[in-house]
């Protein structure tokens, strides 16, 4: 197999123009850059969006991070990573302000620029967009990397766009665990499966409270002959869609009794909430 060019030139770019990269929007969005276009420290991550239908494509744990809490949030209703920006504005704005525009360091050939995160946001049948770039802490102090900054965030600001940087203090980690966890039983695989769900929730609404839920998922297994471990997917299910809910913040126990849980309606949880960029 070919060994993919990772330098940037003019070629090169206008290819990625061609395939509509940094175009689109939802399941047809494609990010200026996947995981296979640049070189990776292994931290990179593939994950399939409940919001989007498709797969994003994320070069770090914060960029991982900042995902889930944008899914969990009901007023996000599009993600795009790896935003493109223009980038003969990009290149006006740093000959204005006297930044050099980053290049390839091989080839001379002006990069084009991205920001992390386009959000679109639906508040009160609004439709409304946010511009979020997700760094550590410690590179806030780099010189050039605030330079760089500087220039998205002009371009931003001339597009009326709101732009923000979000770095791990602005992350509850305990809840973004919490997030990833019922992540992956946000959907169920057949009738059956959403039979049974239904079952459980009406079961829960009548059980004995002081019961736990581990002893509630094994007579629940064992009246429904169920694999071990069903039980618990269903009720990651629940959590997921916001029916059964409990304190996200702190680690999850299966050994707490019903009344830690409560039942309800879906709730509202916010971006801006959540992570304030």
């Amino acid at each position: 197999m070919p060994k993919r060019k990772l330098e940037w030139t003019e070629k090169k770019i206008a290819k990625y123009i061609k395939e509509g990269r940094g175009s689109g929007e939802f399941s047809s969005y494609h990010p200026w850059l996947t995981i296979q276009d640049v070189r990776s420290d292994g931290r990179s991550h593939r994950i399939k969006g409940n919001k989007t239908n498709r797969v994003h494509h994320f070069f770090s744990d914060l960029e991982r991070n900042y995902f889930y809490l944008l899914e969990w949030a009901d007023d996000v209703i599009d993600i795009r990573e790896q935003f493109p920006l223009e980038r003969e504005e990009t290149y006006a704005i740093a000959e204005e302000k006297g930044i050099k525009h980053p290049v390839d360091p091989k080839t001379g050939t002006p990069i084009v620029l991205t920001t992390d995160f386009m959000v679109t946001r639906k508040i009160d049948g609004n439709i409304e967009y946010v511009a979020r770039t997700v760094k550590p802490n410690q590179l806030l102090n780099d010189e050039r990397t605030i330079e760089k900054f500087e220039i998205e965030r002009e371009y931003w600001e001339r597009k009326g766009i709101d732009w923000g940087i979000v770095t791990e203090k602005e992350m509850p980690i305990e809840f973004i665990k919490n997030i990833m966890w019922v992540h992956s039983a946000s959907t169920l695989e057949n009738e059956e499966e959403e039979y049974l769900v239904d079952v459980m929730l009406e079961l829960l609404r009548t059980h004995d409270q002081s019961t736990s839920m581990a002893e509630f998922a094994k007579v629940f297994e064992e009246e429904y002959h169920l694999n071990k471990g069903m039980a618990l997917y269903f009720f990651k299910h629940l959590f997921s869609k916001k029916v059964l809910s409990f304190d996200m913040y702190h680690k999850f126990n299966l050994q707490k009794p019903l009344s830690e849980f409560s039942l309800r309606e879906r709730g509202v949880v916010t971006e801006h909430d959540i992570a304030v960029g």
